[in-house]
This record gives structure tokens, C-alpha cells and sequence, in this order.
């Protein structure tokens, strides 16, 4: 049976399997060179430089694109580093519609940075197709999705808004971070590139930073490589290893993840000093009938919020299993306040609009035991 014809899983456990066939390595290695030997002139082993090609960071980068089901991928030092070199690839005056409940670095970025040199942006709740369309000028480009969206979890039909970039010839573009691959699979809905923050789930242990980005086609893939290559932001070696490591066991955390989080977000929903919870897994979520068409799970993130904004603060003071700490997806549970921290550079009558405000708390649900995190919740809590 060849490797197209194996199930997704067995071909995340064996990347890099058998490919270093000088020693048969089970474990793919690292190779840090930064220069290649040449066999002659004008001649190349197909390694020259290794901020051009480097073969941990392909076989990494081969494997992203088959669990995306896209043509191309390419691993950047860091999500952001990722979504620079996909922003370099417009032009000054070009228009971009984004959604309005999205990580604030990707706010910061494009309003104090690419602002400057005439790339436009409005922010809009894509869980709104019609509001979405209204946005859209003849000068816009792209349409950049997070969905579920970071940290109010709203859903956007991604059937819907790719059939929209696709009627008004813009790039469809998906940040599919929350969910990964495993449960999300955008280029099935029209999309045109993902991309991930793969310091989450694809890295899932904490201990490394790196983006991704994946073209549905060559020619867009080509793209992106040239200015992936152009502009140096690539995934080390010991990282790009890292990260394989990390990808063999995707399918399990992810799983996991899941049933945690949905039983999190079940006895929340019943907890008195609790006024809401943002998870799509909740029939009464306004996205839940949607997530269940276009995902196969509803992920490991969820956000509550309390009656006042003390009260928050004191309930990750008083944490001990579940880290007070930014970023999402690892292994271990991290709660964050993101109006003071992931969102903390989006303007304060903007975030406030969103209902991102000092009651607002964001859980990415770790592996532990769940009875030791509802525990660790109820005593935070009271």
C-alpha cells in the first residue's frame, strides 16, 4: 500500500521515516549546516544555502503541506514571521478584510506596521457573510479569517466566504490555528492559504516558536517561497525537528483537547459566579450548528466570563494546577486575560465593542486530568 493510501495519522507518526537512507534514521535528522558543498561548478546537491532549503526544514515543510491537503508549505521562526511574509506578498494600496475578533498581534501588525506603507485593513465579524461582503472595495485583495475566532470564539462559514473571495477574485486566507488540520480542513471550503501559529497546537509542548504557511497551489506556493526566501524568517533545524516530533502525536492531544474541554465548558455553563461561556461545542453557541458541518470537533479553547473584573483577577491569582500565562495549545493548561495580554494592543473602546474587557478570561484546556482541573477551577472560583 503506498503513503497516499494510508490514513492521515499513520502518515503524521511516520514523517520522516526511512528518508535519511545513508543510516536509515527512524528519527529524521538535524542537519545544522548553514552551506552545502558543491559537487562541481554549476552543479548542486540541491542544498545551497540553507536559509533556501535546508533538508530537516523539508521534510518538515513536505509533511504540512500533505496534512493540509495543500501544494506547498513553508515554517517561519514564528507565527508572526509567517503572516509578515504572507503580508509583503501585497502591494501599497491594497485593501484587506479581516476578522475584527482575531489575536492582537495580528492587529498590531497590520495597523502600526503595514499601515505605513499603504496596505489598508478593516476589521469586520466574519461570522457576518453579508457584513463581510459590505466591506469588500475594489481595491481589496485578500479576506483574512481566524475562525474560531481568538478569544470570543465566533464561527465563520467558510463555505459561504470562500464562494464570496472566489465570485469578487480576492485570496481566501485562513488562520486555522485553533482547530488544526486534524478537525479544520479550509482548502475544502475554497480557501487559497492557511496559516498557523505553529507555536500551538502543531507544536503543542511549549517549548518552541514557529509559523506556517500553506499555498493550495504551486504557483502561489512559489510565491510565498520566493519571499519566504527573500526576507530570512525561516524555522531552525533544531526547531523544524521539534516540531516533527511534535506532529506524530497531533491526532491524540487533539483528541484529548477536545473531551476536556467540552466537559470544562459544560460545568462552567452550570457555575454560579459564571455569567457566559464561548465554546462552539454549546448548543446554545450561535456558531454550534456550523461548527458541526464544517469541523470535526470543536477544539481544546474555550473563554468565560466572571460577574466583575475582580473577581477575575483573583481567580488567576489563586490558579495552581492551570498557568496564568499567554499563548494556547500545549500540553499544559494556560489561562490568560486578554484584554491586558493577547489583546492588549487592540484600542480599548475597540476591544470593549467586541466584548473583550476585564471579566473576560481565555482557557486553553491542557491534558491533565479533568477532574484536577475542574477542581482546580472551583477553588479558584470560591
Amino acid at each position: 500500500m503506498s503513503r497516499q493510501n494510508w490514513n492521515r495519522t499513520s502518515r503524521l507518526v511516520q514523517i520522516g521515516t526511512g528518508r535519511d537512507e545513508r543510516t536509515g534514521a527512524i528519527s529524521f535528522p538535524i542537519y545544522p549546516s548553514a552551506t552545502y558543498r558543491h559537487p562541481g561548478v554549476g552543479q548542486s546537491t540541491g542544498y545551497d544555502y540553507t536559509r533556501s532549503n535546508n533538508p530537516t526544514r523539508e521534510v518538515l515543510e513536505q509533511a504540512l503541506a500533505d496534512l493540509e491537503g495543500g501544494a506547498r508549505g513553508l515554517a517561519f521562526s514564528s507565527g508572526m514571521a509567517a503572516l509578515t511574509t504572507l503580508f509583503l506578498h501585497f502591494s501599497s494600496g491594497d485593501h484587506l478584510v479581516v476578522s475584527q475578533d482575531l489575536y492582537g498581534g495580528t492587529y498590531r501588525i497590520l495597523d502600526q506596521v503595514f499601515n505605513k506603507f499603504g496596505l489598508r485593513s478593516s476589521y469586520v465579524d466574519t461570522t457576518d457573510s453579508t457584513a463581510v461582503a459590505a466591506a469588500i472595495r475594489p481595491e481589496t485583495r485578500a479576506l483574512l479569517v481566524e475562525t474560531p475566532g481568538n478569544p470570543l470564539l465566533g464561527v465563520a462559514d467558510l463555505k459561504v466566504l470562500g464562494e464570496l473571495c472566489r465570485e469578487h477574485e480576492m485570496l481566501f486566507i485562513v488562520d486555522n490555528t485553533f482547530l488544526t488540520p486534524i478537525l479544520q480542513r479550509p482548502f475544502e471550503f475554497g480557501a487559497d492559504i492557511v496559516v498557523h501559529s505553529a507555536t500551538k497546537y502543531l507544536g503543542g509542548h511549549s517549548d518552541l516558536c514557529a509559523g506556517v504557511l500553506v499555498a493550495r497551489d504551486e504557483d502561489l506556493g512559489e510565491r510565498l517561497y520566493f519571499l519566504q526566501n527573500s526576507t530570512g524568517g525561516i524555522l531552525p533545524p533544531q526547531d523544524c525537528w521539534l516540531l516533527i516530533r511534535s506532529l506524530k502525536t497531533l491526532p491524540l492531544r487533539i483528541e484529548r483537547h477536545c473531551r476536556t474541554a467540552m466537559t470544562i465548558a459544560r460545568w462552567l455553563q452550570q457555575h454560579e459566579k459564571i455569567s457566559a461561556v464561548y465554546f462552539p461545542g454549546l448548543e446554545n453557541h450561535p456558531g454550534h450548528s456550523l461548527s458541526q458541518r464544517q469541523a470535526s470537533d470543536f477544539g481544546g479553547m474555550l473563554s468565560f466570563r466572571t460577574r466583575t473584573p475582580e473577581q477575575a483577577r483573583r481567580v488567576l491569582e489563586r490558579l495552581q494546577l492551570i498557568s496564568f500565562a499567554e499563548s494556547l495549545g500545549g500540553v499544559e493548561s494556560l489561562m490568560t486575560l486578554p484584554a491586558v495580554q493577547t489583546h492588549g494592543d487592540i484600542p480599548e473602546q475597540d476591544r470593549l465593542r467586541l466584548g473583550i474587557d476585564d471579566c473576560l478570561l481565555r482557557l486553553s484546556v491542557g491534558l491533565e486530568e479533568v477532574e484536577d482541573l475542574i477542581a482546580d477551577l472551583d477553588q479558584a472560583l470560591n
